[in-house]
């Protein structure tokens, strides 16, 4: 739908494009972005910033445009497998958004064999030609584990290793480590009071730690202590450079891919047990009913005298015994009181469904079961939620009493789109759900009912998923507009800078601004900057998350084929249905025509398939036994009949 009359201008913009080889450009003028079709794609690749010119308009149909020219390519290299045919030498892209198969010249073509995976780096100019590649990595044969997992890391824009003076320099700071006496005098030494560490067993970076005590009055002082990269990560050196290409950690199933070396990561900076360390603390005062009524931050020293696990520490809630043992289970009480509160305030309680893999000395998985969420995991999720509120309160009460604006690095979440509010509340209604709506507008106390309406049905995970895709999504930024989903009026992100460069900004700004240091509004452009590329990382990790969780899930499914399951609507398609398996939250589809000898339609309005001779229908969230039937484990698809 046109907003007002569009200018015939061309326009700049960013292109996103579908497996199904279209594209499609955002512009201002007009609701929905601007649809480019294949033939006026111009070599334009997912991500490229590009000019455009609007076709002219159709009645009745979306608006289009055509690529003028490229300005600034997003990526010039992609992962695939060597194909060899009539002498010539291709790759086919492991990306579907990648629509063109790349010709590898001659010369390079020599040294490879079919079905092998490369990096290569393109030269694509002509639209009417194919683009050229150049062997940059030869990762090995398609198929194997190590390959695979190497192909999703360097697919996503990773890389595994670090550069020699990036290591270099992490060496150097490892020699001149230790605590000194201008440590003990500049930093709130806490090293006497009980503190310890909640992570996944298989972790071997601790960013948090908590630390506990009674007062005599009978309030309690709990500190968040943080691992103070930032004393060894400083501005301009190779590894902060390095650090802000990477912007995050990426954890695939099987390995972790570090922002900062493991010298930093599992070593200097990682608050391991029964070692002074270096900290950037937020420390409160707590009432008996979780309320702030004190807080204070700085740099402290802290020691660790407890390394948990989370299923150690939910062990020890439930006992009360051991060390720790009344520590834990207050501070259980406290962050249970806390939550209750971020719910009475309107925080949206998401919690995803996710799964886990039990993988043999090859890499293969071998099990796959779902996460279970324990107490000792929220508890450490509200402390840390507290700490993150608090330093972004701590900047707007600086604010107030300076009365100038502070520059700070904010991690924010917008409203969600009317229209996408919409359009899950129809959704909803299709399969028995209400979700109130007033223009568009949802209240986040509406959408907790909701999650709590279908808490242990067979489509609370459906619909989860459903009301996350219609949300904004939360990125960083210099501009603060508060987080909806959390309903928090200031937050940032402060806890976890071994894994999260814009911890690191929001620690370096901190600490500037308790020295009361100036920050000169001329940095605003290079937060900026950092704030925008550091969502971009973010979401590349997520992907890359994904997609070694996807590899794996169809890599262990393969082994079951001919098995049964019990599964769920997860799609309806005019094509088929999608189902996910219920144990392993592997998705797949069961085509039209193995639904049985009718013909089935798609009532696209109620989200099924009604077959025209019976009436029978198929209705997302529908619960199916269904039999594995096929496995590709290289287009990453799962074929599935029903079981009758």
């Amino acid at each position: 739908m046109q907003k007002n009359t569009p200018s015939k201008q061309p326009f700049r913009g960013i292109v996103s494009l579908t497996a199904r080889r279209i594209g499609f450009v955002a512009n201002e003028k007009f609701e929905e972005d601007i649809l480019i079709p294949e033939e006026y794609l111009n070599t334009a690749l997912q991500g490229d910033e590009v000019e455009v010119e609007l076709l002219p308009p159709r009645r009745g149909e979306r608006q289009q445009g055509k690529i003028l020219k490229i300005i600034v390519r997003k990526r010039m290299q992609f992962v695939g497998t060597i194909k060899i045919e009539n002498g010539i030498s291709t790759l086919i892209p492991d990306d579907r958004k990648m629509y063109a198969t790349i010709i590898i010249t001659k010369n390079e073509a020599e040294k490879l064999a079919p079905e092998t995976k490369a990096l290569v780096e393109i030269i694509w100019d002509n639209p009417r030609e194919n683009p050229i590649g150049t062997i940059k990595k030869v990762l090995g044969k398609k198929g194997d584990h190590e390959v695979e997992m190497e192909a999703i890391i360097l697919e996503k824009g990773f890389t595994s290793g670090f550069p020699e003076n990036v290591e270099k320099e992490a060496e150097e700071l490892k020699k001149n480590s230790s605590s000194t006496e201008r440590d003990r005098a500049e930093r709130r030494d806490m090293r006497e009071i009980p503190t310890c560490t909640i992570d996944p067993a298989n972790a071997k970076d601790f960013d948090d730690a908590l630390s506990f005590r009674e007062n005599e009055d009978g309030s309690y002082e709990i500190g968040v202590h943080i691992a103070d990269v930032s004393h060894y990560v400083h501005e301009g050196t190779a590894l902060d450079r390095e650090a802000i290409s990477r912007g995050v950690s990426v954890y695939l199933v099987d390995r972790t891919i570090p922002m900062l070396p493991h010298i930093l990561s599992n070593d200097l900076c990682s608050l391991n047990p029964n070692e002074d360390k270096r900290t950037f603390s937020a420390i409160f005062t707590l009432d008996q009913n979780g309320a702030v009524k004190e807080r204070w931050f700085g740099k402290t020293l802290m020691h660790s005298n407890k390394r948990f696990s989370y299923e150690e520490a939910q062990q020890t809630i439930e006992s009360g015994e051991g060390i720790f043992g009344r520590e834990l289970g207050i501070l259980n009480v406290l962050a249970k009181k806390i939550k209750a509160r971020r719910h009475a305030h309107g925080a949206i309680d998401f919690e995803e469904d996710e799964v886990q893999f039990t993988l043999d000395a090859q890499g293969k998985p071998i099990e796959i079961k779902r996460k279970v969420r324990l107490d000792a995991h929220k508890l450490i999720e509200e402390f840390m939620l507290l700490a993150n509120r608090e330093v972004a309160e701590c900047i707007n009460r600086l604010e107030k009493e300076t009365g100038s604006k502070r520059l700070f690095v904010y991690r924010i979440h917008d409203m969600p789109n009317s229209e996408k509010m919409e359009e899950l509340a129809i959704f909803l209604r299709a399969i028995g759900h209400e979700l109130p709506t007033l223009q568009g507008k949802v209240s986040s106390k509406d959408l907790n009912a909701l999650f709590k309406r279908i808490e242990g049905e067979a489509t609370e995970g459906l619909i989860k998923t459903a009301a996350l895709r219609a949300m904004s999504k939360a990125i960083y930024s210099t501009k603060n507009i508060g987080h909806f989903g959390l309903a928090f009026k200031y937050y940032t992100h402060f806890t976890s800078p071994i894994r999260r460069y814009p911890d690191i900004m929001v620690h370096r700004l901190l600490e500037k601004y308790l020295k009361h240091e100036v920050v000169h509004a001329s940095e605003l452009n290079k937060y900026h900057r950092l704030a925008t590329s550091s969502t971009q990382q973010e979401i590349a990790a997520t992907d890359a998350e994904r997609a070694s969780i996807k590899f794996k899930q169809v890599e262990y499914m393969a082994e079951h084929i001919g098995e049964t399951f019990d599964a769920i609507i997860s799609g309806v398609t005019e094509w088929g249905i999608y189902v996910e398996v219920v144990s392993t939250k592997a998705e797949g589809m069961i085509h039209i025509r193995n639904l049985g000898r009718e013909y089935f339609e798609l009532d696209q309005k109620n989200y099924r398939l009604i077959g025209t001779d019976t009436r029978k229908s198929f209705n997302l969230g529908d619960k199916l036994k269904v039999k594995l039937t096929g496995a590709d484990i290289d287009a990453r698809t799962l074929d599935f009949a029903l079981f009758v």
